[in-house]
């Protein structure tokens, strides 16, 4: 006989069932009968559809004011930069889309651009999910849609023909299934072994590209090697009363001696932060830790989506200048998906993202942990940390031919089954998919109509913003 782990409907390990690798595939096949996989090609936005804006504006009473046009002035670039804001309204979207029962640790916002490069612990580039924000125990055809999506939006931005789009978003797809059949037939420890070693990665991928796309894949990664801490400590860091000191550049990062008017007070609230933070760690990770000290903080603009949530970038120092070390705090609220799959078992929102994170990626960053702490204005927030930047790296999206974009395609598509595959029934998921490219071809349809549906928001975004109903800054 053989375990089951599933995610609990919260976000954590909840019960424990025992069953052999026959009924879980007579699970996964029986679940064809109640929800056929060409099923998953039905979105109908009905009348009662909620109104995209609005669920964009409620996001907006928690965040930081002054920040929000940033956030919408990015959105309204373009379909795909909406999309990347837009969780809210998708999983809105998804809640009403047929399910077949099988729940995993989902990510919440598994978009093109929320996969990535980073440094694993033993220094090796790998490629995994970097954008934990939303994750939540949730159905696994949500983060697959979510994907596809994303694939027909990009292609369209980049005027590719229906044809090519359409080859792209299918073999995506095909990639997810084929990557879960092979993960079925792997034991446990298989799977949480696997990972996407770039060098492999770009062995493969390189033959099926043109000598220029080679080359850009090459810049990718040796650019992404540089973005290190001392790298940081270049861009980022300057001189302050003889001291190093974050250097400002409004409204994308101000540093804490400009946002209050004690800085002194506020950097003893800060250290006590860090104090608080630490104990999230193991205690190999706070030896480590306890090796640096807090030199400066300040409010740093990350993304699209997560634009006015509160993030901050605190520059501490080790023996000397020539040890710097970057830490990102991240503002954490509950997932999008919560109002649709479930609440966290998880009171802290912080922790909620780091739990998601080490249950989906292979290797995460060796600082990554959470904290609770009350704010400048006297109000209490969520938030975890990690580091700013660690061998980090992404893909020009936009740039992309043909070819590169869907061998990109494929590897989300692997990455996201393997991140699937680690918390939920492997080989149910596997056995309901099957062999034949029908959920394939279902979810591509999917994101053809959810493509126009993002469309036909982003133009009620910037109607909006024309109307004067949000305020929106362009070019930051």
């Amino acid at each position: 006989m053989s375990q089951v782990s599933t995610v609990g409907r919260g976000g954590g390990s909840a019960n424990v069932h025992r069953l052999s690798r026959e009924e879980r595939v007579a699970r996964g096949r029986a679940a064809r009968t109640e929800v056929p996989r060409s099923s998953h090609a039905e979105f109908v936005p009905g009348p009662d559809r909620p109104d995209p804006v609005a669920l964009l504006e409620t996001q907006a009473e928690t965040r930081v004011p002054e920040l929000l046009p940033i956030r919408y002035g990015r959105m309204a670039l373009s379909p795909f930069t909406f999309f990347r804001g837009a969780a809210l309204p998708m999983a809105s979207d998804l809640a009403r889309t047929p399910r077949s029962g099988f729940t995993v640790q989902a990510c919440g916002d598994a978009h093109l651009a929320n996969f990535g490069l980073f440094a694993s612990p033993e220094r090796r580039l790998v490629f995994d999910i970097n954008d934990f924000d939303e994750t939540l125990p949730g159905p696994w055809e949500w983060d697959v849609k979510r994907l596809a999506a994303s694939v027909e939006v990009a292609a369209r931005s980049n005027d590719f023909s229906t044809k090519v789009r359409r080859d792209i978003v299918l073999a995506s797809v095909a990639a997810y299934r084929g990557a879960m059949r092979e993960f079925a037939g792997m034991t446990a420890l298989e799977v949480w072994y696997a990972h996407a070693d770039m060098a492999e990665v770009q062995a493969r991928i390189e033959p099926r590209l043109a000598h220029r796309g080679r080359k850009t894949l090459a810049r990718s990664l040796a650019k992404a090697r540089t973005k290190d801490n001392l790298g940081a400590l270049g861009r980022f860091a300057g001189e302050a009363d003889g001291r190093p000191a974050i250097v400002g550049d409004p409204p994308l990062i101000v540093p804490i001696r400009d946002l209050v008017g004690d800085a002194a007070q506020a950097t003893d609230q800060l250290r006590g932060m860090l104090e608080s933070y630490r104990s999230s760690l193991g205690h190999d990770r706070r030896a480590l830790l306890d090796q640096y000290e807090l030199v400066d903080f300040a409010r740093k603009v990350v993304g699209v989506g997560s634009v006015g949530t509160r993030a901050y970038m605190a520059l501490l120092l080790g023996t000397d200048e020539s040890d710097p070390l970057f830490l990102q705090a991240k503002e954490a609220g509950p997932s999008v998906l919560e109002a649709f799959a479930g609440a966290s078992e998880y009171d802290n929102c912080g922790q909620r993202v780091v739990v998601g994170q080490r249950l989906m990626q292979t290797v995460s960053d060796i600082f990554l942990g959470w904290v609770r702490v009350k704010g400048f204005d006297d109000r209490t927030r969520d938030f975890y940390l990690r580091q700013l930047r660690d061998w980090k790296g992404s893909v020009e999206i936009e740039s992309m031919v043909p070819a590169g974009m869907r061998a990109y395609g494929e590897l989300c598509g692997w990455t996201l089954a393997r991140a699937h595959a680690r918390s939920g029934d492997r080989i149910a998921i596997a056995a309901y998919l099957g062999s034949s490219p029908a959920f394939d071809v279902a979810v591509r349809e999917f994101a053809d109509a959810y493509a126009d549906q993002t469309e036909r928001d982003h133009r009620q975004l910037v109607e909006a913003i024309d109307s004067g109903r949000v305020s929106a800054q362009t070019g930051v």
